[in-house]
Parts: C-alpha cells; sequence; structure tokens
C-alpha cells in the first residue's frame, strides 16, 4: 500500500502536502494490519472451495478489510492530532469529540486517500490475489 500511494503521488501527480513520508508509513502499516486481518478471515470463508470462491475470497476480503485498516490507521492518526484539544477522558463530551473526530478522519479518508490506492493498489491487489489463490489450493 505505500507503493500505491507512492505511485499516486510521484508517477500519477496527485499531490499532497509535505506529509508524504508519514503518509506512506499511514498506508504502510493499514497495509499489514489489513494483510494479517484478512489472512484468518479468507482461510475460514474459503476452505475447501472452488478455486473460484478462493479467488473471489481472496480478491474481496483482502481489498476491503486493507482499506479498512488503513482507514483506521489514518483515523487513529488524526485523533493524535487533534487530543490535545478534546475534553478530558472519562467525559461525556470527550466521548462526542471522539465519535466525531473519527468519522470526520473516515470521511477524509474516503474522500481523499482512497484514490491513492487506485489503480496501482487494484492492480496489486489482483495479482497478489491470484498468486494467493493458486497457491491456496
Amino acid at each position: 500500500m505505500a507503493l500505491s500511494f507512492q505511485l499516486s503521488v510521484h508517477i500519477f501527480g496527485r499531490a499532497t502536502s509535505s506529509h508524504d513520508v508519514a503518509l506512506t508509513l499511514i498506508y504502510a502499516a493499514g497495509g499489514m494490519l489489513g494483510w494479517f486481518l484478512a489472512l484468518p478471515l479468507i482461510h475460514l470463508t474459503s476452505h475447501r472451495r472452488p478455486p473460484q470462491t478462493v479467488l473471489a475470497a481472496w480478491l474481496l476480503l483482502l481489498g476491503l478489510v486493507t482499506v479498512g485498516a488503513t482507514a483506521g490507521v489514518y483515523a487513529l492518526h488524526y485523533r493524535t492530532l487533534y487530543a490535545h484539544w478534546h475534553a478530558p477522558f472519562p467525559s461525556r463530551i470527550w466521548v462526542y469529540q471522539q465519535i466525531f473526530t473519527t468519522a470526520s478522519a473516515l470521511y477524509q479518508f474516503a474522500v481523499l486517500g482512497v484514490r491513492h490506492l487506485l489503480p496501482a493498489g487494484l492492480a496489486l491487489l489482483m495479482v497478489v490475489s491470484v498468486v494467493m489463490a493458486r497457491r491456496s489450493r
């Protein structure tokens, strides 16, 4: 995912800010976390199934879990940026601030962050899914 982000920024000219290193680390962490979370789910859903089901499980679950994990890491980073303006921990206002800060981060990632996963991330997802589906047989 970090490679997809770098290709998106440098080859496709999708400008970001001066935070390219931090964003690259966020996409790398999301990719690794997505991989480790998707593996058991893929195994559970595709064990002893036809090859097309195994490929579909790899494509769907690896793609969705990786995007979700990357969005989650992005939301955690976003939350740490705004944490010093939040109310003290166990208060009701703090809970509201957590909910709305996380919702804002997920929305911002959906609008601005997913584009860095296309088209390079989609191509990598297809290649990895085909290779892993063949290995699963």
